[in-house]
């Protein structure tokens, strides 16, 4: 199991597949080992597969997407691994498939739970919601990618390894820049202690071996302390955990007083809706967001409280 658990992580890594991804599908591959007994894939087929996944929606009452993502992990394992691409799944149960609105907030809870954000995290909430970025695609973000002149910031190797480019408010600069400044100040004091290096996406650290240093490349959220590599003793900054800005989301709309269901994700929902609700056409909302489809955008046409004809409720003809 081990050998083909490092043959798998070799294939996704060749792939350049995100970490998440490649975490998901180490879990769900060491899932349906574990559900057949620790057999070896290649002993094994569809009809274990189908059982498999037919365990899932039945048993476990998953949804379709984790039934999905399941069966991508799958499918991964025997094309991309074993070299064995999987037939028919023939009798397979599916999960029942469901479509949920996303939440939305209007602008004035908006306004509230952006007030009950302090420093960093106020600039990273402004940035989910100003700019329409998905969690870590904030939290990716390096110096070089704000255009603070132009007002515009690059989103690098967002969902689908796809490169954008969106809008920068002007009214979070004087934040983003208290933020840099703070940052560069870490920074320096990070080279004087001989430190100050950062991960560099690819093989660019060993082409450009002293570009990980570089100001442009330090990351706009980083880590408050260090973390230290055990084996070499080398010590540098992450950015900030996505957890960490979930919490305090969590606790802002908490404090805020508003009973909807609401995450960091919500205020990239709301951004879309509330383009849509001042009059911006729907493709360049699609572009801002970087959805492949404009299909996935428009279910914020379904979201709008007018309707997509402003249709008014006979009851308040009365």
């Amino acid at each position: 199991m081990s050998e083909l658990m490092v043959d798998l992580h070799r294939a996704l890594r060749s792939r350049h597949c995100s970490r998440s991804t490649e975490k998901a599908y180490r879990l769900w591959v060491r899932r349906y080992l574990y559900f057949h007994g620790l057999r070896h894939p290649a002993e094994m087929g569809e009809a274990e597969i189908n059982a498999f996944l037919t365990h899932l929606a039945v048993e476990r009452r998953v949804s379709a997407s984790t039934q999905t993502q399941a069966l991508s992990a799958i499918l991964f394992l025997y094309g991309h691994v074993l070299g064995r691409p999987v037939g028919e799944l023939e009798g397979l149960i599916r999960a029942p498939t469901s479509k949920h609105l996303p939440v939305v907030l209007t602008r004035e809870e908006v306004k509230t739970i952006l007030s009950c954000l302090r420093e960093d995290k106020w600039v990273m909430g402004s940035l989910l919601y100003g700019s329409g970025l998905r969690l870590m695609e904030c939290l990716r973000l390096r110096v070089q990618d704000l255009e603070l002149s132009r007002g515009e910031v690059l989103v690098r190797n967002g969902k689908g390894a796809k490169d954008r480019v969106t809008m920068l408010p002007r009214s979070i600069q004087p934040g983003l820049r208290q933020q840099l400044c703070r940052v560069k100040a870490a920074h320096e004091q990070d080279l004087s202690d001989g430190w100050g290096r950062v991960p560099l996406p690819d093989a660019l650290e060993r082409k450009y071996p002293a570009a990980s240093s570089e100001w442009c490349w330090q990351w706009v959220f980083p880590q408050k302390n260090r973390w230290k590599d055990v084996q070499t003793g080398q010590e540098g900054r992450h950015h900030v955990h996505a957890t960490i800005m979930q919490r305090a989301m969590r606790d802002a709309v908490t404090r805020a007083g508003i009973t909807k269901r609401a995450g960091c994700h919500t205020l990239r929902h709301s951004f879309a809706t509330h383009l849509l609700e001042a009059g911006y056409d729907i493709r360049t909302i699609q572009e801002l967001l970087g959805h492949k489809n404009v299909s996935t955008t428009m279910i914020y046409t379904h979201v709008l409280n007018q309707g997509g004809h402003g249709v008014r409720s006979p009851l308040d003809a009365l």
